[in-house]
């Protein structure tokens, strides 16, 4: 990988503590983000990636691509910056886009239907 460097678990780690991160995170949806984040040319700062079972039920549903390691969190208060992520996420594949205020969520879980944007 080019722009994440895997031996930093910091970017992937669950924001538990519980220490599982960038080992469980799904090898092609990282060459994804990765080549969508050349792509962007702004920085991708991930807020949440891998999550484990437990800590995903206190953010999320049960049906999150988190704990699958296909999805990632990417901070974004900027409309540049935004725009930027989501043409990179697009043109590196990834179809599955979930746009707040303050971040993107980027997901490529293979059990979810493709090409769908929604709003938080």
């Amino acid at each position: 990988m080019r722009h994440f460097n895997k031996g930093n678990k910091d970017e992937f780690i669950c924001n538990c503590g519980c220490g599982k991160g960038v080992e469980y995170m799904d090898e092609d949806f990282l060459w994804k983000l990765d080549i969508a984040r050349g792509l962007a040319r702004v920085p991708f700062k991930l807020n949440s990636a891998f999550r484990c079972l437990e800590h995903n039920r206190t953010v999320s549903t049960d049906t999150s691509s988190h704990p699958k390691g296909c999805a990632a969190d990417i901070e974004c208060i900027k409309s540049y910056n935004r725009y930027r992520i989501i043409y990179g996420l697009m043109k590196a594949g990834i179809s599955r886009i979930g746009i707040r205020g303050d971040f993107i969520h980027a997901d490529a879980d293979p059990d979810k239907p493709k090409e769908l944007t929604w709003v938080y």
